[in-house]
Parts: structure tokens; sequence; C-alpha cells
């Protein structure tokens, strides 16, 4: 083995090249600790010695600083497996096992095609061959301390930081609005400014109930929310427009409630080599430390808001609340199915300008298997009736309330304003430093005094647009005067009149059911039974009638179809809708009769029509009085015009059918002289005529 090293070189080994792999683990080491750098460029010397030229000696040292745990991230080692694998080499040369890899996939990967290109190893204690069993066996022996030395390594490192941690020591870096004192204790940030605008933030949130709301409020308002950079957590402080990202990271941190936690996430290697990060649930946290220093919010709070969150967030499962939303559906997140218990969703169609709710049952196997769900409920019927329950429970408001609004919505403006006019005076301050450092610096010195110049015109621009930015919000913020706050206090007390004032958004009125009820079981049978239970834990049971579909919900009454069957035998569609709307009888819509409704009235329930009553009487067309007296078209309407035939219209065109003239027809000579017509129109069939009309 390593005691004869010239028997396992061959020719075959001195024709190809020999590569020298260098590394170090960290940057640090390879500043401080350069003998191990040297010793490891002084194997150029042993290659040599053992027959290779210099000009045939590669080194491959781009892997300096690296850590040797992977080879996702080292290129100079991927390069050397390719070397080897395309049988460029003759012998590879590290100072150790540990240089060239520190895990045993990869030391493994590499003495197996070392094996198959014959190519031989060198290490500090001698020389292998990975085609030999006995060299393969200790070169894997190698390789298996080298990796359970790292562990042992990584262990010891790792066991003081999770003591350190166990105990809430550990010194990690804080999120925005929280600092270090002198002792090494978390507290609150020295900076007003940042603590108020932390503080307003939590204060909308419990406002809104949504991160999005916080955003929305504060982009509105032009409040302004500090961050520091990602790459630089200890870094400078810098002000900005709130992000929803940087919201859901503030709403999700347990320091902001004053818990110390580590072990939130952890790491695992991928297929590639690289790094994943998993999100652990809260069981399975290394450490969490509930106050462990002090916070914005107290931990009850973190722990409502991160239900609020999770209801929220309705696309990551179906038996989520969701926030507010601008539908009219009033239990939209507060309706669930009371046949297998998941929430149900709101679907709406449009019947002209209006839209309709309805409530699905969406349970997970039916989405997932397309089964057949629970059912729908119409909404209509349903909202009105929890609106009126709430109306009826939420009467007697008392004027406290009103007095808790009107400073609500007080105290919100003034928080806003003093966020703004800290802005100015921070734009204030930092143009008045400028101008110090301008003023101190030797007039002489171009160089500087321009550069501080230019920063000390800088820094006033800036406060000029601060100051304007704060002038303007401030003009568009509205005061409450004494008749507006007159108005809030009796919209306040007269919950009745907010509740229907058609002004009120349906996100609002949500809102107030929300503060109201906990949530509502639908369950429809032969009636709609909805099980209300209320936030104090009372319930009530409403049993409504199961809403009728839109056939039903207009359909014609049978009073008023035996009144059009009747009316027909002597009237047409014209003389029978107005006898109805003198009746005071009205359409299934509710609106008056007219000729058409009373047509599709008695086609849609078979009655007989008009022309067919008449002929069941045994009245005549114009065509059979034209045949029975061979006389012209216009001569029977003439007859019937001065008496000498009886005709009685069918339709409201005024079309007619005729009596049987009897034993003694109308003759010509009777005395009437007609005039010169012009030909007669084609004859067209009564009936399809009254069908045409009817249509």
């Amino acid at each position: 083995m390593s005691f004869e090293p010239k028997q396992k070189i061959a020719a075959r080994h001195l024709k190809r090249n020999a590569y020298l792999y260098i590394r170090q683990s960290t940057l640090r080491q390879v500043v401080e600790h350069t003998e191990s750098t040297q010793r490891q460029y002084a194997l150029r010397q042993r290659a040599v010695a053992l027959g290779w030229p210099m000009d045939k000696i590669i080194v491959i040292d781009s892997d300096l600083g690296q850590s040797a745990a992977s080879a996702a991230d080292r290129e100079g080692f991927q390069k050397l497996v390719t070397e080897v694998s395309m049988q460029r080499a003759g012998i590879v040369l590290g100072l150790e096992v540990s240089r060239l890899a520190r895990n045993s996939s990869d030391w493994h990967r590499l003495l197996e095609i070392c094996a198959l290109t014959d190519t031989l190893i060198l290490d500090e204690d001698g020389i292998y061959d990975p085609s030999h069993f006995n060299d393969r066996l200790l070169l894997g022996l190698k390789g298996t301390m080298s990796e359970a030395e790292l562990h042992v390594m990584r262990a010891r490192l790792r066991g003081g930081l999770l003591n350190k941690a166990r105990r809430g020591e550990l010194r990690m870096p804080l999120p925005v609005g929280l600092a270090y004192n002198e002792q090494g204790q978390v507290v609150l940030d020295p900076d007003q400014q940042v603590q108020r605008a932390i503080r307003l933030f939590f204060e909308t949130f419990r406002r809104t109930g949504a991160a999005s709301g916080v955003v929305r409020s504060f982009q509105r308002d032009g409040v302004r929310f500090p961050r520091r950079p990602m790459d630089d957590p200890l870094g400078q402080l810098q002000w900005g427009t709130l992000q929803i990202v940087q919201a859901a990271r503030l709403l999700h941190n347990p320091r902001y409630a004053g818990a110390f936690f580590y072990g939130r996430t952890r790491t695992r290697r991928n297929l590639e080599g690289g790094p994943t990060l998993q999100k652990l649930p809260r069981e399975h946290w290394h450490t969490l430390l509930v106050g462990a220093h002090a916070g914005y919010i107290s931990w009850e709070e973190y722990e409502h808001n991160q239900k609020k969150l999770l209801e929220n967030a309705q696309a990551y499962g179906a038996d989520r609340r969701g926030p507010p939303r601008e539908g009219p559906a009033l239990l939209q997140g507060l309706a669930i199915c009371g046949v297998c218990g998941y929430r149900m969703t709101v679907h709406y169609h449009r019947s002209g300008a209006r839209l309709i709710p309805e409530y699905l049952c969406q349970k997970s196997t039916a989405v997932r298997t397309a089964e057949r769900s629970c059912g729908a409920i119409s909404g209509v019927e349903l909202d009105h009736a929890i609106g009126k329950l709430l109306v009826e429970a939420v009467t007697p408001l008392t004027l406290e309330v009103a007095l808790a609004v009107q400073q609500e919505l007080e105290q919100r403006a003034e928080d806003a304003d003093r966020l703004r006019r800290t802005q100015v005076e921070r734009a204030r301050y930092e143009a008045e430093l400028a101008r110090r450092r301008f003023m101190r610096v030797d007039p002489d010195n171009r160089l500087v005094a321009d550069s501080l110049e230019s920063e000390w015109n800088e820094k006033l621009r800036l406060h000029a647009q601060a100051q304007q930015e704060y002038e303007r919000q401030r003009q568009t913020d509205t005061t409450l005067t004494e008749q507006q706050r007159a108005q809030i206090m009796a919209l306040a007390t007269d919950f009745p009149r907010l509740w229907h004032d058609p002004k009120t958004p349906q996100r609002e009125r949500k809102r107030m059911a929300r503060l109201l009820i906990e949530d509502v079981t639908l369950n429809q049978t032969s009636q709609l039974t909805a099980l209300v239970r209320f936030k104090g834990g009372a319930t009530q049971v409403l049993n409504l009638p199961i809403p009728l579909n839109v056939c039903l919900r207009y359909k014609t009454s049978s009073q008023v179809t035996a009144e059009i069957d009747a009316l027909l035998d002597h009237n047409n569609y014209r003389q029978v809708a107005a006898v109805l709307n003198e009746r005071g009888f009205r359409s299934g819509k509710g609106l008056p009769f007219d000729s058409k409704s009373v047509a599709l009235v008695r086609r849609k329930y078979g009655l007989k029509s008009r022309y067919d009553r008449l002929r069941g009487r045994g009245l005549l067309t114009m065509e059979e009085i034209v045949a029975l007296l061979g006389i012209h078209r216009e001569t029977v309407k003439e007859w019937r015009r001065h008496g000498l035939l009886q005709g009685l219209p069918y339709n409201d065109t005024n079309q007619c059918l005729y009596d049987h003239p009897g034993p003694n027809p109308p003759i010509k000579n009777k005395g009437l002289k007609l005039d010169s017509r012009r030909p007669s129109p084609e004859v067209v069939d009564a009936s399809a005529q009254e069908v045409q009309y009817e249509a």
C-alpha cells in the first residue's frame, strides 16, 4: 500500500496530468491559517518526486474559503471530477481526505470514478489505488471519519447555541421596532417615530382585520413605515411605503408580542444539493418563551391575530372565513353547512342590475373527487331575516357607544397626523445636521465643501417635500364638525337606521354582523333552518320557508287565471287587461296587465283562445262569408259597419268572426252604394294571425 508507492505508479499514470486540489473552509482560515495552505501547495514537490513534470501538475485552488459539506457550490471540485471522468488525470493529490470532501456521497462518487478511470489518490499518508479493495476500504473509512469529524464540530457549536437559545439569551437580529440596550436586553426602539408607526400598525389591524386593509389605510393616509434591508438587518433605518409582505411578516413575528423563539424553520438539502427552507408548526419549535422582553402587543392579541390571518387565508383551505368583501352576501364567511360541517362559499348571479347571493357547500371531498356537494341555498330571504334579527337584537344602543366611535375616529386622525409630523421633524433635523457639517468645513477645501453643500441642498429639498406632503394630507383629512358629530351620534344610537341606510357599504354591514355573530349553520329539508350562534354563546333558531325558484315566484295565481278564462268569452285581450286592472289584479311580477301579458297567461295555462271560443259558437270567418254570399271582402266590411252583418272581434286588431246571415241574406240593391276599393289583400288564416300576435 502506502509503503510501496513506486509499484502503484505506472507509465500510463505519468502520461496523464497530476491534479492538486487545495481548499480551506472559510476565508478567515485562508487569511490566518497560512501554514495549512503552504503544506497543501508543497504537495507539488511530492508529485515531482514521483515522476510528474512541473508542467503536468495542475493546481485547483478556486475553492479556497468554501466548505466541503457539499459539492453543489464548489466549482473546483466539480472541475476535478470532470477531469477524472475524462481520463485526463493520472493522480489526484490532497493533503487530507477532508480537503477533498466531507460528504460520503461526494467522496464515494469520486472513488468510483477514479476506480473506473484507473486514477490514483495521494494524501499525506501515502498513495492509494481505488481499484484495489484494501486501498478502497481504507479510503472509505477515512471519508467516513472526515464526515463524522464535521458532524462532531457542528454538534459542539450547535449545542452551545441551543443552550443559549433555551435560556432566551441567544443574540439574534431583531425586527424593526426592537433593539438591544447596553446590557444586551431587548427593548423597544428608542426612536419615538418608529414606536408610533408600529403601534399604529397594530391598531389599524384591530380595526380592519386584514393585512391588506392595513396597507391600504397607510397608503391612503400617506404614512411612511420603517424597515431595514434584508441583507443588512443592523444597517441604517429606512422609511418607505408599507408593503403587504412586510405587513404579513410583522403580524406573524412573535417578537412583537414580547416572546423569544428559536427553531421556527429548518434547512434541508434538495436533490441538487442546495438548501431548502421549511417552516415548522409551533409545537416543533425548539424554544418559545412568552414574556421574555417588552413588546407592542400582548400574547393573547398575537394569538387572536394568527387566528384572524388563518381565517383570511381562504385560498389555502375551504374552512376559512376570509375578510369581509364588497358583495351583498351578509353571511360571507359565517355560513356553515348543516350536513357536513364545512364552511360554505358564496356564488353570485345577476338579475338585471341586482346581484343575487347563493351559499354553496364545497366540502374538500367534493372538490377533489367531483362528487355531488350538499347543495345550495338562496341568500336573499336568508340575509333579510338575519338582518332583521340583528336589528331587533342591537336596537338599544347607548350614548357611550356613540362617544367611543367618535373618540376612535378622532384618535385615528391624530395618530396619523402625529406620525406625519414626526416625518417632517426628522427631515428638518437631517437638513440642520447637513448645514452644521457644511459650516464646519474649511471654505478653501472645495472638494469637501462642494460635496457637503450638495448634501445640504438635497436634505433641504427632502425637507420641503416632506413639509408639502404633510400640508397636503392635513387638508385632505376630514375634521368632524359639531353637526357631523351629532349625525354620528344619531347613527350610532339608531342602529336600524344605520343598518338600512343605502349609503352603508356592504363590507361594513358584514363587519357589524361579525361583531355579533360567530357563525350560522344552515340546513334545508322541508324548510330552511338557520342556527344563529352569537359571540356571547347565545343561540337562536330561524325557520324560514324554502325560497321559491323563479318560475314559482312569478307564477300567476289561480284566481287571476280563472278571471281571464271567464272574461275571454266576451272580450278580446285589450278588454280583458282593462277589466283586470280595474278590479285590482296584478301579474306574477306585481305589474299591471296588458294585451301581451294576457295572451302569455292564456297560452301558458292552455286556455282556449278568443278565436276558438267564437268558432265553437258557430261564427264564420271572412272567407266563409265571402264564399257563402258571393260578394267582395270589402262589401262584407261595409255591411258590418251598417249593421247588415253581425261580427265579433277576436283580437286587438279588430279582425272579426261573423254570425250566419240566416235564410234571408242581404242583397246588393238595398240602396247601399259601394265606393271603388283597392284590391283585397291575400287571405291569411285567422288562427295563424292570432298565434303570431300572441307570440
